[in-house]
């Protein structure tokens, strides 16, 4: 590029450097994978998103939430990748099978918060700590009931029995005690309205989480009830606000919430304590703060920097 400038000819100035590309991928049906993608994605703000169109040419680097399957597609092109396992795996450890490309390009991690007790596989991953959401603070004004729930591996039987019974008395209380309720869900969300609909006069709503801001209505909302959830967890966590634990559904979640009782006395939705606990922020003091620091998405994205500027 030539600059002329008054008294003097042209001066050539360097191109300027083009900017890093870098590919986000998550399930976007499952809670934990979508919410932990857009965390990390608002520490990248020096990176150019990349899309999936194949005339753009490979992205720099890749994040991949949990889908395997994309993972090796991008490996096998040569990309380097950042795989992240987004959330509680349960009693099974589901990693990610071996494949040839991914000894020389890949990084796994899993987002696990450092105060969770264990124990561990021993070739589980390299822990992240807790992902947490960039606005840490909550709004000063707040009302309403937000209800946060996954029902990604959830069996159909155990679906049926809970928002056919459960989610609509918990949904009746809400709108009692804050009046007015957002229900946000993974997948699945037809069964939901289903269950929800003609039922509350408008101060009810059903949204999928793709679609929606959870953490700026968490920011917005009096009351926080949620499935036992890494991102729900993290959610609370970071902002010291208060927590009821819907009850589990599936494996993951019950084992997570095992493990959550044995460190964090949260009250679950089907107890006695369930609205009783909002007002108080209590549990969160029984975590020792040196356990984790909440840094878990600035540290995957300095990773996800670093690598997109590493010599090919």
């Amino acid at each position: 590029m030539a600059v002329l400038t008054p008294g003097e000819g042209a001066r050539v100035l360097p191109p300027a450097a083009p900017r890093r590309r870098v590919l986000l991928v998550s399930r976007d049906d499952e809670l934990d994978s979508l919410l932990v993608r857009r965390r990390i994605a608002a520490h990248l703000g020096d990176l150019s998103m990349a899309g999936m169109c194949p005339d753009a040419g490979p992205p720099d680097v890749a994040l991949v939430c949990d889908d395997t399957a994309t993972a090796v597609r991008l490996l096998e092109k040569g990309v380097v990748v950042v795989q992240l396992r987004s959330g509680h795996p349960g009693a099974e450890d589901p990693r990610p099978p071996e494949h040839s490309a991914f000894r020389a390009h890949r990084e796994f991690r899993v987002h696990r918060p450092g105060w969770l007790p264990g124990p561990w596989p021993q070739d589980d991953g390299r822990p992240t700590g807790t992902v947490a959401p960039a606005r840490s603070a909550r709004n000063r004004v707040r009302s309403g009931t937000l209800l946060l729930m996954s029902l990604w591996g959830v069996p159909d039987e155990q679906t049926a029995a809970f928002t056919g019974g459960p989610l609509q008395a918990l949904v009746r209380e809400a709108v009692r005690r804050t009046g007015h309720c957002t229900v946000v869900c993974d997948t699945r969300l037809a069964t939901v309205r289903r269950a929800l609909d003609g039922r509350h006069d408008g101060v009810v709503r059903a949204v999928r989480a793709a679609e929606a801001d959870v953490d700026a209505l968490h920011a917005s909302s009096e009351v926080f009830l949620a499935s036992p959830t890494l991102t729900a967890l993290t959610l609370a966590h970071a902002r010291r606000s208060p927590l009821t634990l819907l009850p589990p559904l599936g494996d993951a979640q019950h084992d997570l919430a095992g493990r959550v009782a044995r460190v964090v006395p949260l009250p679950s939705a089907d107890g006695p304590g369930a609205w009783a606990a909002h007002t108080d922020d209590g549990p969160w003091t029984a975590l020792d703060p040196a356990l984790d620091d909440l840094r878990g998405a600035q540290r995957v994205a300095r990773t996800l920097r670093q690598l997109s500027l590493a010599p090919r």
